[in-house]
């Protein structure tokens, strides 16, 4: 396929124009670290624990869960910090890995 040329309606070009002005102030930028922080704690349970799926029925159960999830989720980052493991694994470019040791 070949490269696209997008020509928006003049509102439309002027919200989006507004909305990455505003990416720019420090009070968007506060706003989206919380969110940032937010959403890295949900990657975390959906790739940990798996709560995409409940396989009880009912909402109390579906709540009993989840908060059990979060419990557990505690525990792991707990266990973490007290043994001093890496919150993330440290990545490396194929390049990288094929330099000699230090």
């Amino acid at each position: 396929m070949g490269r696209r040329v997008t020509l928006r309606p003049q509102a439309e070009y002027e919200a989006i124009q507004q909305a990455r002005a505003q990416e720019d102030t420090q009070e968007w930028k506060e706003q989206y670290a919380h969110r940032a922080g937010v959403e890295g704690t949900i990657s975390q349970g959906v790739r940990a624990f798996g709560p995409r799926r409940c396989r009880q029925h009912g909402l109390a159960k579906t709540r009993l869960r989840h908060q059990l999830t979060a419990a557990a989720m505690n525990f792991h980052r707990l266990d973490a910090w007290w043994t001093d493991t890496p919150r993330a694994r440290i990545r490396t470019s194929h390049l990288a890995s094929l330099r000699p040791a230090q």
